[in-house]
């Protein structure tokens, strides 16, 4: 699916223009969302509609190589923090580059839960980004700065939830996010507060969700 899906003796030219689709697409479909057409993706790649085709037999494909490409960042970004001197300011640190990713990519927020691109490569991913951030989070309490009852998948589902709440308002003020990132934190933060009043979710691949426009 992504360019460490291709065959280690792939010619030159079809890794070159493998990259060059992920790129062009990953910018068209970021700044306009997932009606971008196949031969849009193909004429700023420089590329024949065919060849769009050969490396990704549909949309959807293509959307769910991109889709990996950036869950790749965040889990690499969160292993990165794991291990951080203070798991506190590492895991605001990793809230606050994860929602400027989901404020960045519009199709990003628009495909992330349709599940018909749920491949096993994506899924996979999912599952180690709750990994990782669990890690961070279990740290962040170990040092008795966020609340017990909060877990990797809580701040992973919260990411979304701080960009949809901010949504409205990003056209006219595109840093407003930041209040709510602030606002959710500082409630992670309230280690005297009540208990949460339901059990944490299961494994988010063991959800359906469908995002907003899905």
């Amino acid at each position: 699916m992504t360019e460490r899906a291709v065959a280690p003796g792939a010619r030159a030219d079809m890794v070159r223009n493998r990259r060059l689709l992920l790129a062009a697409a990953t910018e068209a479909f970021a700044e306009r969302g997932v009606d971008v057409s196949m031969g849009e993706i193909a004429q700023r790649a420089g590329i024949a509609k065919g060849t769009v085709f050969r490396h990704f037999p549909s949309k959807n494909d293509l959307l769910a190589a991109i889709t990996l490409q950036l869950l790749d960042g965040l889990v690499a970004d969160a292993e990165g923090s794991g291990t951080a001197d203070d798991p506190v300011t590492a895991l605001r640190a990793f809230m606050t580059r994860g929602v400027e990713v989901l404020v960045a990519d519009r199709a990003f927020c628009e495909v992330i839960g349709r599940p018909s691109l749920q491949h096993a490569e994506v899924r996979g991913a999912i599952d180690r980004l709750c990994e990782a951030v669990g890690v961070l989070t279990d740290r962040a309490k170990a040092q008795g700065a966020v609340r017990g009852d909060v877990t990797g998948t809580d701040i992973v589902l919260l990411l979304g939830g701080i960009h949809q709440t901010a949504l409205p308002l990003l056209e006219q003020d595109p840093q407003a996010w930041r209040r709510y990132l602030a606002l959710a934190f500082d409630g992670l933060c309230n280690t005297g507060a009540a208990a949460l009043p339901h059990p944490p979710p299961a494994p988010l691949r063991e959800h359906q969700v469908t995002s907003p426009g899905a």
